[in-house]
């Protein structure tokens, strides 16, 4: 599926260096077509997925976009590369701060990462162009809320249990909200207060 990738999305994946953003254990893998472990029960996604993700926000060099699993910091360094500003946030407090270290030693400097409650968003940043989600559960109020008019959501869902599928939210100017299912998917829960 290369070939329906944008360029500006296949440049931004050959420019963050994934070996970078996985366990040391890890590193003879980083490059495999799958995802791995990072500890505390949460993965690095596969490139594929992270692509794809990317790829379906359609995003421009001025968005403001809200990454909600923030992990190893991998997906945040790669829409670092196409936008404005990334706001991220990881629930687990060891991951967010390693994620905010690396991404800050890599010099991602418009990345902004927070640990919290990702179900919440981040209403003091918000509205966000676009918003990616990088782990199952429904899809929270809080971000449909804090997505602009005209922006777009990926998010994986659960759809019944052991499934799921990654979804596209398109909200329209006028508030209505447009869904479309992408493919299915295996995400770690999105877990919180939700």
């Amino acid at each position: 599926r290369r070939d329906r990738m944008s360029p500006a999305v296949k440049a931004a994946m050959r420019a963050v260096p994934r070996h970078d953003f996985v366990e040391p254990s890890s590193r003879d893998l980083a490059y495999i077509n799958r995802p791995l472990s990072i500890g505390h029960g949460q993965t690095i996604s596969q490139p594929f997925i992270v692509a794809l993700m990317t790829e379906l926000i359609d995003a421009e060099r001025d968005d403001r976009v809200l990454e909600i699993g923030t992990g190893s910091g991998y997906q945040a360094a790669v829409l670092a590369k196409l936008v404005s500003q990334v706001y991220t946030i990881e629930i687990v407090a060891l991951l967010a701060e390693r994620a905010r270290t690396r991404l800050n030693k890599l010099g991602y400097d418009n990345v902004t990462v927070r640990t919290g409650d990702g179900n919440l968003g981040w209403p003091g940043a918000a509205p966000f162009d676009a918003i990616v989600v990088t782990a199952a559960g429904r899809v929270p109020a809080a971000l449909i809320e804090q997505l602009k008019p005209g922006g777009r959501m990926v998010i994986p869902i659960d759809i019944a249990p052991g499934q799921q599928e990654l979804v596209v939210i398109d909200k329209g100017e006028d508030g209505s909200i447009d869904r479309r299912s992408v493919l299915p998917v295996r995400f770690v829960p999105l877990t919180g207060d939700n």
